[in-house]
Protein backbone atom coordinates (compact mmCIF):
# COMPACT_ATOMS: atom_id res chain seq x y z
CA UNK A 1 0.00 0.00 0.00
CA UNK A 2 1.19 3.31 -0.64
CA UNK A 3 2.38 5.34 1.94
CA UNK A 4 0.48 9.34 1.88
CA UNK A 5 3.10 11.74 1.25
CA UNK A 6 3.98 14.56 3.39
CA UNK A 7 2.84 17.76 2.78
CA UNK A 8 4.88 19.49 0.40
CA UNK A 9 3.88 22.89 0.77
CA UNK A 10 6.12 25.12 3.19
CA UNK A 11 3.30 26.94 4.74
CA UNK A 12 1.23 23.47 5.19
CA UNK A 13 4.41 22.16 6.85
CA UNK A 14 5.03 25.08 9.15
CA UNK A 15 0.95 25.10 9.82
CA UNK A 16 0.80 21.59 10.73
CA UNK A 17 4.30 21.02 12.62
CA UNK A 18 5.18 24.52 13.68
CA UNK A 19 2.39 26.23 14.81
CA UNK A 20 -1.05 26.89 14.18
CA UNK A 21 -0.94 30.59 13.39
CA UNK A 22 -0.84 30.68 9.35
CA UNK A 23 1.09 33.99 9.45
CA UNK A 24 3.39 33.05 11.10
CA UNK A 25 3.68 30.09 8.94
CA UNK A 26 3.63 31.64 6.33
CA UNK A 27 6.26 34.66 7.49
CA UNK A 28 8.42 31.15 8.55
CA UNK A 29 8.48 30.02 4.59
CA UNK A 30 9.57 33.11 3.47
CA UNK A 31 12.42 33.79 5.39
CA UNK A 32 13.27 30.17 4.80
CA UNK A 33 13.08 31.16 1.17
CA UNK A 34 15.25 34.24 1.46
CA UNK A 35 18.39 32.89 3.01
CA UNK A 36 21.46 32.05 1.52
CA UNK A 37 21.54 28.92 4.07
CA UNK A 38 20.05 25.45 2.88
CA UNK A 39 17.38 24.50 5.08
CA UNK A 40 15.80 21.03 5.17
CA UNK A 41 13.08 19.30 7.88
CA UNK A 42 13.33 15.97 8.80
CA UNK A 43 10.95 13.38 10.59
CA UNK A 44 11.80 10.85 12.97
CA UNK A 45 12.77 8.43 10.39
CA UNK A 46 14.90 10.67 8.67
CA UNK A 47 12.83 11.37 5.60
CA UNK A 48 12.64 14.81 4.37
CA UNK A 49 9.14 16.89 5.30
CA UNK A 50 7.45 19.83 4.44
CA UNK A 51 10.73 22.14 3.36
CA UNK A 52 13.88 22.41 1.16
CA UNK A 53 14.54 25.34 0.43
CA UNK A 54 16.01 27.07 -2.56
CA UNK A 55 19.50 27.64 -1.10
CA UNK A 56 18.94 23.87 -0.18
CA UNK A 57 18.13 23.02 -3.70
CA UNK A 58 21.14 25.36 -5.55
CA UNK A 59 23.50 23.72 -2.82
CA UNK A 60 22.21 20.15 -3.46
CA UNK A 61 21.58 19.92 -6.91
CA UNK A 62 18.09 18.21 -6.20
CA UNK A 63 14.96 20.22 -6.14
CA UNK A 64 12.47 20.15 -3.49
CA UNK A 65 9.98 18.07 -5.45
CA UNK A 66 12.74 15.48 -5.89
CA UNK A 67 14.24 15.69 -1.90
CA UNK A 68 10.89 15.56 -0.10
CA UNK A 69 9.79 12.17 1.09
CA UNK A 70 13.28 10.48 0.33
CA UNK A 71 15.78 9.98 3.12
CA UNK A 72 18.22 12.98 3.74
CA UNK A 73 21.55 10.58 3.23
CA UNK A 74 20.24 9.80 -0.62
CA UNK A 75 20.37 13.73 -0.89
CA UNK A 76 22.51 15.56 1.45
CA UNK A 77 25.15 13.29 0.18
CA UNK A 78 27.41 14.00 2.80
CA UNK A 79 30.94 12.26 4.12
CA UNK A 80 29.42 12.47 7.80
CA UNK A 81 26.29 10.43 7.05
CA UNK A 82 27.26 7.29 8.05
CA UNK A 83 29.79 7.91 11.03
CA UNK A 84 29.09 11.13 12.39
CA UNK A 85 25.59 12.25 11.34
CA UNK A 86 24.93 15.58 13.30
CA UNK A 87 21.17 14.90 12.71
CA UNK A 88 21.34 11.48 14.85
CA UNK A 89 23.61 13.00 16.93
CA UNK A 90 21.02 15.28 17.98
CA UNK A 91 18.16 13.13 18.06
CA UNK A 92 20.51 10.93 20.82
CA UNK A 93 21.42 14.13 22.73
CA UNK A 94 18.73 16.32 22.16
CA UNK A 95 21.07 18.82 21.99
CA UNK A 96 21.75 21.25 18.93
CA UNK A 97 25.03 20.84 16.52
CA UNK A 98 26.74 23.84 15.50
CA UNK A 99 29.22 24.24 12.07
CA UNK A 100 30.03 20.96 12.01
CA UNK A 101 32.35 20.47 8.41
CA UNK A 102 31.30 17.91 6.10
CA UNK A 103 32.08 17.50 2.23
CA UNK A 104 28.84 16.86 0.18
CA UNK A 105 28.39 14.85 -3.13
CA UNK A 106 25.70 17.25 -5.34
CA UNK A 107 23.92 15.40 -7.84
CA UNK A 108 26.35 16.00 -10.72
CA UNK A 109 28.88 14.34 -8.88
CA UNK A 110 31.25 17.64 -7.26
CA UNK A 111 32.35 17.79 -4.11
CA UNK A 112 30.87 20.61 -2.04
CA UNK A 113 32.09 22.05 1.08
CA UNK A 114 29.80 23.06 4.04
CA UNK A 115 29.57 23.70 7.55
CA UNK A 116 26.23 21.95 9.13
CA UNK A 117 23.90 23.09 12.19
CA UNK A 118 20.77 21.16 13.30
CA UNK A 119 18.20 20.94 16.08
CA UNK A 120 15.20 19.29 17.16
CA UNK A 121 11.69 20.09 15.55
CA UNK A 122 8.95 20.98 18.97
CA UNK A 123 5.00 21.44 18.77
CA UNK A 124 3.43 23.97 21.06
CA UNK A 125 3.62 21.18 23.41
CA UNK A 126 7.43 20.24 23.75
CA UNK A 127 6.82 17.25 21.84
CA UNK A 128 9.54 16.07 19.50
CA UNK A 129 8.47 15.90 15.73
CA UNK A 130 11.64 15.71 14.09
CA UNK A 131 14.63 18.04 13.12
CA UNK A 132 15.77 20.52 11.08
CA UNK A 133 19.20 21.09 9.57
CA UNK A 134 20.85 23.71 8.02
CA UNK A 135 23.79 23.78 5.63
CA UNK A 136 26.49 26.25 4.18
CA UNK A 137 28.36 26.48 0.91
CA UNK A 138 31.67 27.52 2.15
CA UNK A 139 32.99 26.73 -1.29
CA UNK A 140 33.87 30.01 -2.15
CA UNK A 141 36.03 30.38 1.14
CA UNK A 142 37.85 26.86 0.52
CA UNK A 143 38.71 28.30 -2.55
CA UNK A 144 40.11 31.52 -1.36
CA UNK A 145 41.80 29.61 1.93
CA UNK A 146 43.83 27.68 -1.33
CA UNK A 147 44.72 31.10 -2.65
CA UNK A 148 45.75 32.17 -0.10
CA UNK A 149 47.97 29.20 1.01
CA UNK A 150 49.66 29.18 -2.21
CA UNK A 151 50.41 32.66 -1.22
CA UNK A 152 52.04 31.79 1.69
CA UNK A 153 53.69 28.36 1.15
CA UNK A 154 57.12 28.09 -0.61
CA UNK A 155 57.55 23.81 -1.07
CA UNK A 156 56.47 22.19 1.89
CA UNK A 157 57.50 25.92 4.23
CA UNK A 158 54.12 27.77 4.73
CA UNK A 159 54.21 31.27 6.75
CA UNK A 160 52.35 34.10 6.89
CA UNK A 161 54.82 35.99 9.35
CA UNK A 162 57.25 38.87 8.06
CA UNK A 163 60.18 36.29 9.10
CA UNK A 164 58.72 33.98 7.04
CA UNK A 165 57.52 35.98 4.34
CA UNK A 166 61.21 37.27 3.87
CA UNK A 167 62.59 34.33 3.91
CA UNK A 168 60.38 33.40 0.76
CA UNK A 169 61.28 36.11 -0.58
CA UNK A 170 65.09 35.36 -0.72
CA UNK A 171 64.98 31.62 -0.72
CA UNK A 172 64.81 30.98 -4.67
CA UNK A 173 67.71 33.71 -5.15
CA UNK A 174 70.00 31.82 -2.14
CA UNK A 175 69.19 28.05 -4.05
CA UNK A 176 70.11 29.57 -7.98
CA UNK A 177 73.39 30.88 -6.56
CA UNK A 178 76.19 28.16 -5.82
CA UNK A 179 77.41 29.65 -2.39
CA UNK A 180 77.26 27.76 0.98
CA UNK A 181 74.60 28.36 3.34
CA UNK A 182 74.47 28.07 7.00
CA UNK A 183 71.26 27.85 8.81
CA UNK A 184 70.44 28.51 12.28
CA UNK A 185 67.86 27.91 14.24
CA UNK A 186 66.55 25.75 17.56
CA UNK A 187 65.48 22.67 16.95
CA UNK A 188 62.58 21.68 15.43
CA UNK A 189 62.07 25.13 13.52
CA UNK A 190 62.51 23.20 9.70
CA UNK A 191 66.10 23.56 9.48
CA UNK A 192 66.13 20.43 6.95
CA UNK A 193 63.06 21.69 5.18
CA UNK A 194 64.98 25.10 4.15
CA UNK A 195 67.92 23.12 3.22
CA UNK A 196 65.66 20.56 1.11
CA UNK A 197 64.04 23.21 -0.64
CA UNK A 198 67.30 24.73 -1.17
CA UNK A 199 68.33 21.95 -2.98
CA UNK A 200 65.42 21.49 -4.90
CA UNK A 201 65.20 24.86 -6.36
CA UNK A 202 69.00 25.36 -7.60
CA UNK A 203 70.23 23.81 -10.43
CA UNK A 204 71.38 21.08 -8.70
CA UNK A 205 67.99 19.58 -8.14
CA UNK A 206 68.53 16.63 -10.49
CA UNK A 207 71.36 15.36 -8.68
CA UNK A 208 71.62 13.97 -4.95
CA UNK A 209 71.19 15.60 -1.93
CA UNK A 210 73.18 13.45 0.77
CA UNK A 211 72.58 14.46 4.73
CA UNK A 212 74.38 13.97 7.16
CA UNK A 213 73.69 14.39 11.18
CA UNK A 214 77.11 15.19 12.54
CA UNK A 215 75.67 15.37 16.30
CA UNK A 216 74.26 11.92 16.11
CA UNK A 217 77.59 9.94 14.98
CA UNK A 218 80.91 9.66 16.77
CA UNK A 219 83.41 11.86 15.63
CA UNK A 220 85.63 8.78 14.99
CA UNK A 221 83.14 7.20 12.66
CA UNK A 222 82.01 11.09 11.33
CA UNK A 223 85.35 10.84 9.12
CA UNK A 224 85.06 7.90 7.66
CA UNK A 225 81.40 8.39 6.97
CA UNK A 226 81.91 11.65 5.15
CA UNK A 227 85.02 11.03 3.32
CA UNK A 228 84.53 6.98 3.24
CA UNK A 229 88.06 4.89 3.45
CA UNK A 230 90.25 2.23 1.39
CA UNK A 231 90.39 -1.07 1.57
CA UNK A 232 92.85 -2.08 4.29
CA UNK A 233 92.24 1.30 5.88
CA UNK A 234 91.27 -0.91 9.41
CA UNK A 235 91.10 -3.96 10.25
CA UNK A 236 87.23 -4.93 8.96
CA UNK A 237 87.81 -2.69 6.02
CA UNK A 238 87.44 -5.58 3.21
CA UNK A 239 86.77 -3.02 0.33
CA UNK A 240 86.47 0.67 -0.40
CA UNK A 241 83.63 2.34 0.90
CA UNK A 242 82.48 5.88 -0.45
CA UNK A 243 81.68 9.01 1.90
CA UNK A 244 78.52 11.11 1.76
CA UNK A 245 80.76 13.65 -0.44
CA UNK A 246 81.65 11.32 -2.91
CA UNK A 247 78.02 10.27 -2.80
CA UNK A 248 76.61 13.49 -3.32
CA UNK A 249 79.41 14.45 -6.33
CA UNK A 250 77.58 17.17 -8.37
CA UNK A 251 74.77 17.52 -5.67
CA UNK A 252 74.23 19.05 -2.49
CA UNK A 253 75.86 17.87 1.24
CA UNK A 254 73.91 18.61 3.91
CA UNK A 255 75.80 18.93 7.04
CA UNK A 256 72.85 19.00 10.09
CA UNK A 257 74.31 20.02 13.65
CA UNK A 258 77.51 21.16 12.67
CA UNK A 259 78.13 22.80 15.66
CA UNK A 260 78.67 19.23 17.54
CA UNK A 261 81.79 18.61 15.30
CA UNK A 262 85.30 18.59 16.87
CA UNK A 263 88.43 20.87 16.39
CA UNK A 264 90.12 17.82 14.32
CA UNK A 265 87.13 16.87 11.77
CA UNK A 266 86.19 21.06 11.02
CA UNK A 267 90.30 21.40 9.54
CA UNK A 268 88.81 18.35 7.36
CA UNK A 269 85.95 19.89 6.10
CA UNK A 270 87.68 23.10 5.76
CA UNK A 271 89.88 21.85 3.19
CA UNK A 272 86.92 20.16 1.24
CA UNK A 273 85.09 24.06 1.23
CA UNK A 274 88.31 25.50 0.30
CA UNK A 275 89.92 22.73 -2.28
CA UNK A 276 87.15 20.98 -3.20
CA UNK A 277 89.00 17.85 -2.28
CA UNK A 278 89.61 15.40 0.46
CA UNK A 279 91.48 12.19 1.05
CA UNK A 280 89.54 8.84 2.14
CA UNK A 281 90.97 7.42 5.68
CA UNK A 282 93.58 5.23 4.73
CA UNK A 283 93.97 6.55 1.58
CA UNK A 284 96.92 8.98 0.30
CA UNK A 285 95.30 10.22 -3.23
CA UNK A 286 93.04 13.45 -2.99
CA UNK A 287 89.47 13.03 -4.63
CA UNK A 288 87.52 16.20 -6.32
CA UNK A 289 84.20 16.90 -5.74
CA UNK A 290 81.89 19.38 -7.07
CA UNK A 291 79.75 19.37 -4.16
CA UNK A 292 77.48 22.42 -2.88
CA UNK A 293 77.91 22.24 0.82
CA UNK A 294 74.53 23.65 2.92
CA UNK A 295 74.99 23.39 7.19
CA UNK A 296 72.90 24.09 9.89
CA UNK A 297 73.10 24.23 13.84
CA UNK A 298 70.90 24.80 16.61
CA UNK A 299 73.72 26.52 18.16
CA UNK A 300 74.62 30.14 17.81
CA UNK A 301 78.27 29.00 16.18
CA UNK A 302 79.48 32.40 16.30
CA UNK A 303 79.29 31.67 19.86
CA UNK A 304 80.91 28.57 19.92
CA UNK A 305 83.58 30.53 17.93
CA UNK A 306 83.87 33.10 20.45
CA UNK A 307 84.05 30.10 23.24
CA UNK A 308 87.18 28.44 20.91
CA UNK A 309 85.65 25.38 20.11
CA UNK A 310 84.68 26.45 16.33
CA UNK A 311 87.45 27.58 13.89
CA UNK A 312 87.35 30.68 12.87
CA UNK A 313 88.30 29.85 9.00
CA UNK A 314 85.86 27.51 8.55
CA UNK A 315 82.99 29.87 10.20
CA UNK A 316 83.74 32.45 7.93
CA UNK A 317 83.66 30.06 4.69
CA UNK A 318 80.37 28.53 6.06
CA UNK A 319 78.82 32.25 6.73
CA UNK A 320 78.64 33.19 3.22
CA UNK A 321 74.70 33.16 3.18
CA UNK A 322 73.22 33.01 7.03
CA UNK A 323 69.53 32.07 7.17
CA UNK A 324 68.00 31.88 10.80
CA UNK A 325 65.09 30.50 11.10
CA UNK A 326 62.59 32.21 13.85
CA UNK A 327 60.78 30.67 16.96
CA UNK A 328 57.29 29.61 16.21
CA UNK A 329 56.39 31.62 19.36
CA UNK A 330 57.65 34.30 17.30
CA UNK A 331 55.27 33.75 14.45
CA UNK A 332 52.31 32.94 16.09
CA UNK A 333 50.27 33.86 13.42
CA UNK A 334 51.71 30.60 11.47
CA UNK A 335 49.71 28.26 13.52
CA UNK A 336 46.31 27.98 11.64
CA UNK A 337 47.90 27.82 8.70
CA UNK A 338 50.40 25.15 10.05
CA UNK A 339 47.56 22.68 11.85
CA UNK A 340 45.82 22.82 8.66
CA UNK A 341 48.65 21.44 6.54
CA UNK A 342 50.12 19.06 9.17
CA UNK A 343 46.17 17.95 9.50
CA UNK A 344 45.78 16.94 5.76
CA UNK A 345 49.14 15.87 5.53
CA UNK A 346 48.23 13.19 8.37
CA UNK A 347 44.74 12.69 6.49
CA UNK A 348 46.61 11.69 3.42
CA UNK A 349 48.74 10.01 4.95
CA UNK A 350 46.35 7.85 7.78
CA UNK A 351 42.79 7.89 5.40
CA UNK A 352 41.08 9.75 8.54
CA UNK A 353 39.45 13.12 8.09
CA UNK A 354 39.66 15.31 10.45
CA UNK A 355 39.00 19.16 9.39
CA UNK A 356 40.40 21.23 12.35
CA UNK A 357 40.47 21.87 15.69
CA UNK A 358 37.97 23.51 17.72
CA UNK A 359 38.30 27.26 19.07
CA UNK A 360 39.32 26.32 22.57
CA UNK A 361 42.48 23.92 21.17
CA UNK A 362 43.35 27.02 18.74
CA UNK A 363 43.47 29.22 21.56
CA UNK A 364 45.25 26.67 23.45
CA UNK A 365 48.01 26.16 20.57
CA UNK A 366 48.16 30.25 20.07
CA UNK A 367 48.69 31.27 23.52
CA UNK A 368 51.69 28.09 24.20
CA UNK A 369 55.28 28.73 23.66
CA UNK A 370 56.06 25.67 21.96
CA UNK A 371 59.52 25.02 23.23
CA UNK A 372 59.95 22.27 20.49
CA UNK A 373 58.47 24.41 17.43
CA UNK A 374 57.35 23.14 14.61
CA UNK A 375 57.83 19.72 15.60
CA UNK A 376 56.60 19.69 18.58
CA UNK A 377 53.28 21.08 17.41
CA UNK A 378 53.28 18.36 14.72
CA UNK A 379 53.78 15.40 17.43
CA UNK A 380 50.41 17.26 19.26
CA UNK A 381 48.43 17.11 16.21
CA UNK A 382 49.25 13.65 15.82
CA UNK A 383 48.75 12.57 19.08
CA UNK A 384 45.36 14.44 18.44
CA UNK A 385 44.56 12.69 15.58
CA UNK A 386 45.04 9.40 16.29
CA UNK A 387 42.39 10.05 19.16
CA UNK A 388 39.85 12.11 17.60
CA UNK A 389 36.79 10.02 16.25
CA UNK A 390 35.04 13.21 14.77
CA UNK A 391 36.00 16.27 12.39
CA UNK A 392 37.29 18.29 14.99
CA UNK A 393 40.17 17.70 17.50
CA UNK A 394 38.79 18.66 21.07
CA UNK A 395 40.72 19.62 23.83
CA UNK A 396 40.14 16.18 25.47
CA UNK A 397 42.35 14.45 22.74
CA UNK A 398 45.33 16.37 23.28
CA UNK A 399 48.76 15.16 25.43
CA UNK A 400 48.45 15.86 28.81
CA UNK A 401 51.69 16.99 28.90
CA UNK A 402 50.64 19.94 26.82
CA UNK A 403 47.68 20.87 28.26
CA UNK A 404 49.53 20.87 31.70
CA UNK A 405 52.12 22.89 30.21
CA UNK A 406 49.40 25.04 28.31
CA UNK A 407 47.25 25.89 30.97
CA UNK A 408 50.17 26.61 33.57
CA UNK A 409 49.23 30.46 35.37
CA UNK A 410 51.58 32.65 33.97
CA UNK A 411 54.35 33.77 36.94
CA UNK A 412 53.31 36.69 38.50
CA UNK A 413 56.89 37.72 39.15
CA UNK A 414 57.16 37.94 35.34
CA UNK A 415 54.78 40.73 34.14
CA UNK A 416 53.80 40.64 30.53
CA UNK A 417 53.11 43.47 28.58
CA UNK A 418 50.06 42.83 26.69
CA UNK A 419 50.87 45.39 24.29
CA UNK A 420 53.81 43.98 23.72
CA UNK A 421 53.15 40.25 23.45
CA UNK A 422 53.36 38.13 20.39
CA UNK A 423 49.80 37.17 20.56
CA UNK A 424 48.64 40.78 20.83
CA UNK A 425 50.64 41.58 18.13
CA UNK A 426 49.60 39.03 15.65
CA UNK A 427 46.21 39.95 15.76
CA UNK A 428 47.30 43.65 15.06
CA UNK A 429 48.91 42.28 11.94
CA UNK A 430 46.28 40.75 11.05
CA UNK A 431 43.90 43.39 11.45
CA UNK A 432 45.94 45.33 9.33
CA UNK A 433 45.75 42.89 6.38
CA UNK A 434 41.63 42.95 6.56
CA UNK A 435 41.74 46.52 7.09
CA UNK A 436 39.86 46.31 10.35
CA UNK A 437 37.34 43.77 9.04
CA UNK A 438 37.01 41.52 11.96
CA UNK A 439 34.84 39.06 10.55
CA UNK A 440 37.34 38.10 8.13
CA UNK A 441 40.32 38.39 10.75
CA UNK A 442 39.30 35.97 13.07
CA UNK A 443 38.39 33.65 9.71
CA UNK A 444 41.84 33.59 9.42
CA UNK A 445 43.34 33.08 13.09
CA UNK A 446 40.48 30.48 13.45
CA UNK A 447 38.46 31.51 16.00
CA UNK A 448 34.70 32.58 16.20
CA UNK A 449 33.99 36.67 15.88
CA UNK A 450 33.15 36.62 19.77
CA UNK A 451 36.27 35.14 21.08
CA UNK A 452 38.20 37.89 18.77
CA UNK A 453 36.15 40.67 20.17
CA UNK A 454 37.29 39.00 23.80
CA UNK A 455 40.96 39.41 22.96
CA UNK A 456 41.04 42.66 21.60
CA UNK A 457 38.89 43.65 24.77
CA UNK A 458 41.53 41.84 26.83
CA UNK A 459 44.73 43.15 24.94
CA UNK A 460 43.80 46.36 24.48
CA UNK A 461 43.81 46.70 20.84
CA UNK A 462 43.05 49.19 19.21
CA UNK A 463 41.72 47.84 15.63
CA UNK A 464 42.24 50.34 12.58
Amino acid sequence: METKQPPRNCSEMHREILCNDREKASACCVILESVNDGVFAVGRDQRIIGFFNRAAEQITGFSSEEAIGRYCFDVFRADICQTHCPLRQTMATGEPVYDQPAVIINRSGSEVSVSISTALLRDDEGQVLGMVEVFRDLSLIETLRTAVSEKYRLGDLIGKSAPMQKLFEILPDVAESDSTVLIQGPSGSGKELVARLIHELSPRKDQPLVKINCGAIPDTLLESELFGYVKGAFTDARKDKPGRFLLGNRGTVFLDEIGDTSPALQVKLLRVLEEKQFVPLGGTTPIKVDVRIVAASHKDIRQLMDAGSFRDDLYYRLNIIKLELTPLCERKEDIPMLVDRLLARLGSIKGKRVSGVTEEVMELLLNYQFPGNVRELENILEHAYVLCKGPLIKTKHLPQEFLDKAKRPVDASFPVNPLESSEARTIRQILATHNGCKIAAARELGVSRTTLWRKIKKLHIDSP
